[in-house]
């Protein structure tokens, strides 16, 4: 097994209105159990970061990546389970019905639309996506969406 860290894609679905969508994991995931998250996973061999995230948003949502608008930042980090990762985040776009995400069952039990101002409700853990939020509305903001 390489000694390298696992790569992740995540997605931060951007709105019309200029909210990032949030769900919150299960109490059941082996990390990061019932905590916030944004849309993402691991990178399967054989794919591309950017196919990860398209694969990620239609599982996790139901919709479609129609848009990268931009890198967020790139982090790594150590799970629960010890094992290292390299997560590159990403500003999308997505087709479909953004009201009515399809959660991947088992998996995400609620969603929230968030705005800049909003992000009290990530204040948990090690606060790892309250900085990716704040990172993403950065970006949001430098490219006037």
């Amino acid at each position: 097994m390489s000694d390298d860290p696992l790569p992740v894609a995540g997605a931060l679905v951007v709105d019309d209105d200029g909210r990032i969508f949030f769900q919150l994991r299960s109490p059941q995931r082996k990390l990061f159990p019932n905590t916030w998250d944004i849309v993402g996973g691991h990178v399967e061999p054989g794919e591309t970061v950017i196919e990860a995230l398209g694969r990620e948003v239609f599982e996790e949502t139901g919709w479609r990546l129609s848009a990268v608008l931009s890198v967020v930042g790139e982090y790594t980090w150590t799970g629960d389970d010890g094992l290292d990762r390299h997560e590159t985040d990403f500003l999308v776009k997505a087709d479909g019905d953004l009201s009515r995400p399809r959660l991947e069952e088992g998996k995400h039990t609620e969603f929230r639309w968030l705005g800049p101002d909003e992000l009290a409700v990530l204040d948990q853990g090690d606060g790892m996506i309250r900085r990716i939020a704040e990172d993403g509305f950065a970006v949001l903001h430098t490219l006037g969406i």
